[in-house]
Formats: C-alpha cells, sequence, structure tokens
C-alpha cells in the first residue's frame, strides 16, 4: 500500500491542468507538457450515481462501463409519458419517434465534432455490426475487394477477410503498415481492385493507441495513382474514455464504428459514422431490408429504389428507437456529469499510469518482477487499459483464470482471456500458428478454465478505467495482489509446533478419515457421509458422486456455481433406507423439497405437492467440463421446476447414464511441473467430476495454508480468526494425521 501512495503522490505534483491530448491530427505534445489530473468529483459521482458499484470493485469497462441512475430515470420517465410509434409510418407517435432520431443522429455527430455536411450516421446494433455492414458492401461490389488489417486488430476486424475476395493481408507492426502506404504511391504496384484497411483506433489489449494520420496519409498516396483505398477504423476501444475529432474530414476515416454503450454504459447501440464522399461504396450492398427502399417491385422484375438519404439507405428494419431515445439521455447525463471526453481521458489516463507504475514495481523477496505487462513501456500512447500476467518468484506464469477465481470471491470484477484479440495475444505471448492449433486439439477454447498449455499461458489479466472509475478501486485491487501473489519472505516455512502423535504405533503416523463426503449434484452442497456409515467406491468414485448435474435448457450445457452461485445452497441428502436422493435449497423460507429415486428409471415427487407420477429419462448429448457427454435428462415438469424456480434460471435434471460409455477425459498429472491436462490413453470410468473421481484433501496442508494466513495477516495488521475450512476445497475425503488437527483453528469460511 505504501507503493501504492508513492506513486499517486508522483502522479499530484506533475497534474495541474486538464489533459489536452485527443486522437486527432495535431501534433503530439512533449512528454512535459502531459499534465495528468486525478478528479476527485468521482468520488461523489460514484455515491449517487452508481448504486450497483457498492461493494464490488469495477475494472472491467473496456467491456462495457456501468450506466448512470439518473440517465435511466430520465429514460424511464420520457417512455411512461409519451406515445413513441414505428417511425415507418405518418402517424403522430411515429412523427415523434422520427424526429427525436433525427436530433439523436445530430448529436451524436457533434459529439464528436463531426460536420453533418460531411458525415453521416448509420445506427447499428453494435461497432461489430457496423464494422461487418462496410465488409459485406465491399464484398457486393462486382469485383469484390482486397483487404488488410493491422495486427493489433479485434476478432471483428479480424473476420472480415472472410469476405475479402481479391486477397488479404495482415500487418503485424506499425512499420508493415507505413511500408505499405508508401508503396500505395508507386505506380508499378498498382492495385486493380478496391482495397479496404482496417485498423483499431486503440488495441483493446493493451490500450495503445495506434496513429490516426494513417487515413489521411493512405488517402493521400491513393490518390497518386487514383487508387480506391478506403478506411475503416474501430474506435470501440478508445472512444469509451477520449475524445475522437472528426472536425477535419480530409485526415478522418472514410469509416468508424463503435458502440455506445462502452461509452455510457447503456443504451445497446452502435454506430457507423460515415464520409459523405465515402458513401456510395456503403450504396453497392445489394441486400435490402423494410425502411431501406422507396420502391420495391417483388415480381421477376426485380428492380428497387433505395432511400435517398445515406443512413436510410442502409438502416436495414426498424430503428430500435426506444434505444436510440435512451441515448439522448445517457449522453446529456454523461456531460452533465464528467464533463468533456478530454476531462475522462485525463482522468482514467491518471488511473492507467498509476496501475502500470505500481504493478510495475511489486516484487517477490528475492527481487524477481511479480507482474509481466503487456504493451510499449512508453505509456503516453497507451489508453486506460492495463494487461499482464502474474508470476511466482521463480518466474513462472501463473493461470489467469486461476486469478480471476479468486477475484470474485473478493468482489473484484476484471477480465482475463484472450480478449477477443488474436493478434495481440500471440505475439506478446510468443504463441505461433502452430501453438495455437496444438492448444485447441488438446481442449483449449475460448473463455475456458484451461488456460496453461505446456507451462505457456493462453491469455491475460486486464483491468480497465471508466469515468466514474477512483483510486479505492486501483488500491483495492493492488491490496488484493499484495496479499495473494507477492512473497515477501525468502523460503518462507513457518515453524510447526511439536505435537504428540496421538494414533502412531511401529506402523507409522496414524492417518485416518476425518470426513467423507459426496457431491450428489455437480457444483451444488455435500452431503457428509455419517461417521460409521459404510459407503460404496466404485471404479468412477464414491457411489453416488457427481452422478447427476442441472443442464441449461436452451444450450444444454451444464449449470456451475461460477455462473450461478446459488447452486452451493442446493443440498442434497442420500436415504440409502428409502433409496431416495432429497434435495432441498437452503434459502427456501417454506419447507419445500423433492425426491429422487436412486435407481436407474426414478419416480419423482415433491413435498408438500402432489405426488408424480413414474419419470421417463430422454437421452441428450450436454455440455459438461468442455466434454459433450450423452445424459439421461428428467422429463418431469415437476422436477425442473423445482430448479429452475429456485435457481432462476430454466434448466433440467440430468444423469449420467450406468451402462454408457466411458469418458475419454482429460487428466492432470501434477508430478510435471509444466503438465496441462491432456486427454488420457484409454477411456475413463470417470462420471461428472472435472478432472479425477475422487478428490483428497490433507487436513495438515489446510491447517499449514491457515497458519500461513494467520501469519500474513499479523503482519499486515489484519483479523487474524479469517481462514479456509477443508471444506471450501470441495474434496471426498479429508484425511488428517492426528486427531489434534481437527481444532486446530477457528474457522470463518471466505
Amino acid at each position: 500500500m505504501a507503493a501504492m501512495k508513492r506513486v499517486f503522490q508522483g502522479f499530484w505534483q506533475s497534474a495541474e491542468s486538464p489533459d489536452k491530448t485527443s486522437l486527432s491530427s495535431s501534433s503530439k505534445p512533449s512528454h512535459s507538457e502531459d499534465p495528468l489530473i486525478y478528479d476527485n468529483r468521482a468520488e461523489e459521482i460514484r455515491q449517487a450515481e452508481y448504486p450497483t458499484l457498492l461493494g464490488t470493485t469495477y475494472l472491467d469497462h473496456a467491456g462495457t462501463t456501468p450506466y448512470t441512475k439518473t440517465a435511466i430515470e430520465r429514460w424511464t420517465a420520457e417512455l411512461t409519458t409519451n406515445l413513441f410509434g414505428n417511425p415507418h409510418s405518418a402517424s403522430a407517435s411515429s412523427q415523434l419517434s422520427t424526429r427525436r432520431i433525427d436530433d439523436i443522429r445530430l448529436k451524436v455527430l457533434k459529439f464528436f465534432n463531426a460536420n453533418p455536411e460531411d458525415f453521416d450516421v448509420v445506427f447499428v446494433a453494435n461497432a461489430t455490426a457496423a464494422i461487418k455492414l462496410v465488409a459485406e458492401a465491399c464484398c457486393d461490389g462486382p469485383e469484390g475487394f482486397w483487404y488488410g488489417y493491422h495486427g493489433d486488430a479485434h476478432t471483428s476486424l479480424v473476420g472480415c477477410r472472410e469476405l475479402a475476395t481479391q486477397g488479404t493481408s495482415c500487418f503485424e507492426d506499425d512499420r508493415s503498415v507505413e511500408s505499405w502506404i508508401s508503396s500505395l504511391g508507386d505506380s508499378s504496384l498498382y492495385r486493380g481492385p478496391l482495397q479496404l484497411f482496417a485498423y483499431p483506433g486503440q488495441s483493446n489489449m493493451t490500450g495503445r493507441r495506434l496513429p490516426f494520420e494513417w487515413c489521411s496519409m493512405i488517402r493521400a498516396a491513393a490518390a497518386k495513382n487514383q487508387q480506391r483505398v478506403y478506411t475503416l477504423l474501430d474506435a470501440a476501444s478508445l472512444v469509451s474514455t477520449s475524445p475522437l475529432d472528426l472536425s477535419d474530414p480530409s485526415t478522418a476515416p472514410d469509416f468508424t464504428a463503435f458502440s455506445f454503450y462502452k461509452i455510457f454504459g447503456f443504451p445497446d447501440l452502435g454506430a457507423l459514422i460515415v464520409r459523405r464522399e465515402s458513401g456510395s461504396i456503403l450504396t453497392r450492398k445489394r441486400y435490402f431490408g423494410g425502411g431501406t427502399v422507396d420502391a420495391v417491385i417483388s415480381s421477376e422484375s426485380s428492380w428497387h429504389a433505395k432511400k435517398g438519404t445515406l443512413h436510410g439507405a442502409l438502416e436495414e428494419g426498424t430503428l430500435p428507437f426506444h434505444n436510440i431515445v435512451a441515448l439522448d439521455h445517457a449522453m446529456a447525463v454523461h456531460e452533465e456529469l464528467f464533463g468533456s471526453m478530454k476531462q475522462v481521458a485525463s482522468h482514467t489516463r491518471f488511473l492507467a499510469r498509476a496501475a502500470r507504475r505500481t504493478l510495475r514495481g511489486l516484487v517477490h523477496a528475492n527481487r524477481a518482477e511479480v507482474c509481466e505487462i503487456y504493451g510499449p513501456i512508453d505509456t503516453y500512447d497507451c489508453g486506460p487499459l492495463v494487461a499482464f500476467n502474474l508470476k511466482d518468484s521463480t518466474g513462472k506464469i501463473l493461470s489467469a483464470y486461476q486469478v480471476e477465481k479468486l477475484c470474485t470471491v473478493k468482489y473484484i470484477q476484471l477480465r482475463t482471456g484472450s480478449l477477443c484479440n488474436p493478434g495481440g495475444i500471440a505475439r506478446h505471448l510468443g504463441l505461433l500458428p502452430e501453438h495455437v492449433r496444438h492448444n485447441y486439439d488438446v481442449g483449449w477454447r475460448c473463455g475456458g478454465e484451461n488456460d496453461m498449455i505446456n507451462g505457456m499461458p493462453t491469455g491475460v489479466i486486464r483491468i480497465s478505467f471508466g469515468a466514474m472509475s477512483t483510486k479505492s478501486d486501483l488500491e483495492t485491487f493492488i491490496s488484493f495482489i499484495e496479499e495473494y501473489y507477492v512473497e515477501r519472505h525468502l523460503l518462507r516455512t513457518l515453524p510447526t509446533p511439536p505435537v504428540k502423535r496421538a494414533n502412531a504405533d511401529s506402523r507409522g503416523p496414524g492417518f485416518f478419515i476425518e470426513s467423507l463426503s459426496v457431491f450428489p449434484i455437480k457444483s451444488c452442497a455435500a452431503f457428509q457421509i455419517p461417521a460409521g456409515q459404510k459407503w460404496h467406491v466404485r471404479a468412477n468414485g464414491l457411489a453416488w458422486d457427481r452422478e447427476w448435474c442441472l443442464v441449461h435448457e436452451g444450450t444444454n450445457v451444464a449449470l456451475s456455481q461460477k455462473r450461478y452461485p446459488c447452486m452451493a445452497l442446493l443440498q442434497p441428502e442420500i436415504d440409502l433406507e428409502t433409496q431416495k436422493l432429497r434435495v432441498s435449497y437452503a434459502a427456501q423460507r417454506v419447507d419445500e423439497h423433492i425426491e429422487i429415486d436412486l435407481q436407474e428409471t426414478p419416480s419423482t415427487t415433491i413435498v408438500p405437492a402432489k405426488t408424480c407420477s413414474q419419470d421417463i429419462f430422454r437421452l441428450q448429448d450436454s455440455k459438461v467440463c468442455g466434454d459433450t457427454i450423452p445424459l439421461h435428462v428428467y422429463t418431469s415438469a415437476t422436477v425442473n421446476k423445482f430448479f429452475s424456480e429456485v435457481l432462476g434460471v430454466p434448466c433440467c435434471l440430468a444423469r449420467y447414464p450406468r451402462s454408457g460409455s466411458p469418458r475419454n477425459v482429460n487428466i492432470r498429472k501434477p508430478e510435471r511441473a509444466t503438465a496441462s491436462p491432456v486427454a488420457s490413453a484409454q477411456p475413463s470410468s470417470m462420471k461428472l467430476a472435472n478432472e479425477s473421481p475422487l478428490l483428497v484433501v490433507s487436513r495438515s496442508s489446510v491447517n499449514e495454508l491457515n497458519r500461513q494466513i494467520r501469519h500474513n495477516a499479523r503482519e499486515r495488521g489484519a483479523d487474524e480468526r479469517i481462514s479456509v475450512s477443508a471444506s471450501s476445497f470441495r474434496a471426498n475425503i479429508v484425511v488428517a494425521e492426528r486427531k489434534e488437527e481437527i481444532a486446530d483453528v477457528r474457522f470463518i469460511t471466505l
């Protein structure tokens, strides 16, 4: 924390005036002319306008920023006092919608200093839809198009290459782009087809700003040989916290795509700003929908006449007019609270620089760096994003997914993974194409849990700041890193007090099973087997362990506690005498539970409720832990209604078939330091567990962990009572070496 305070003090000393930088064709100020300011008003605004942020540390503004309370209230008030009709009509309500849309379209242009005589706005679903619109229009021309894109491009830009009919090129770095721009003026390299070059205004991985000047450079170079080269700027990441100045149409991109929810939190709406001089390219788009044509012949003549305005010819179907009305309020409130986007840029860049400096300064006891930060060292042209990975004292990179899981427990929200930026991830992590293909073959999937393959990371951790971010957000996150990931002592081993062995004899230590548990329904609570109760151990694990799961009714994917934390409150109980699995919901106020037969073909009852008739299964392929598994899904409406209502998600109970073929599962081999789960050579008879049919935890290990936690807490002056219980690890078997270990600490489960 002291390091954090020193960083902030250093910034305060140089923060004397608002940040004056913006993405424009103007020259960049020197570093001495780049003052930063932390806006203290963010603290007050946060309290009044963002109640949803209470009790959480939100660091994923690059994904979407939260919306304000006042904007929602104003929008709701307008919807409840006005009647808005479909704008494709002449009624009074429709004309009201049309007037509001026209006014808001103009406000959007003014927000970016774009003259309506030079630019038009096309409303779309999001930035991806805007990008796709441009690519489809270029593709629909008679000769197709050539496509080039920068290596830092978002996946949505990369995907345009699939529509290019005249070839594609991925420029790995800025130098490659500038070399290509120079070649445009060479008549011997003249390209006949239409060319489209796309790049992000700001990398959504590292926050690095790419040169805005490329647009005017490309336009000037192409004009020498009368080549048709157009520029597409993905501004979604950039404009979320920074101004975009389009006052000079000669230097502006031909097409600029972005999403409004990245800037204001809502509505879920995007836009494409089009230079009118370049708009004719978009009207080549062959498909037309309702509202984009003035006249149509539906017979064999195949004739139609498009709308006269550019946006009118491209906005297919009924516009999301309620969302566009919401945009007006979102823009107004944002300006009232935060002023100009220059002020937002200064505030967020202050926090991002403080984050980079602090993370870079964190070291372990052996002086090894804690963080591997990706992106340029010179952060002048970086936005409010920081991408990094954590390392232990030996330099080994830690799983970003595991970090995110611990963040979830501590109410910290950030982003991990490949960030939809395949080029940036590959370059910074050293992933070659063959690595990516191999990782996919062994089970890696975007958003999946397995993010370490052969000791190499497949993704990163990203934190990002927004207009309402505060110093306390950053301080909380840095404290989290210091507490859990900074190793403060060299080869720290706490002394274990001598203990008289309780059950030791000549044969060695007296090990015994402290507790035995099964988890009948995957991701739900455990059923602890009573002491003295005999229990069957089968080839696929303990009887009834992880034999059932809950699958989403729409996706057929097994539910997990990570996404549905309430599953931890579903308490199963196995009654061997009646051969029933009873499931209750701990948060339920009424005495309601459901009973399921342990036999292959179940009958089901709910108490208090009428008894259900004999039930049947339907066989269905479902996704469990990334594997496709044939499951027997219960068809009983009573059973599925119970689980759907208590969890608030449409789901069905499913059971692993006893007669089913063995799973070819991924098995982790812990004896290898760089091991990652790989498909086992021989099919395993494991049921629905993630990686092993039996999970064991040692009481000695849990107690040692708690001694370490208490030791760390004592050094920080924190509460020494906070510890973890053995049940936190969701093991089937807890093994103890001596009875005294059971009562070693007083547990307060995290």
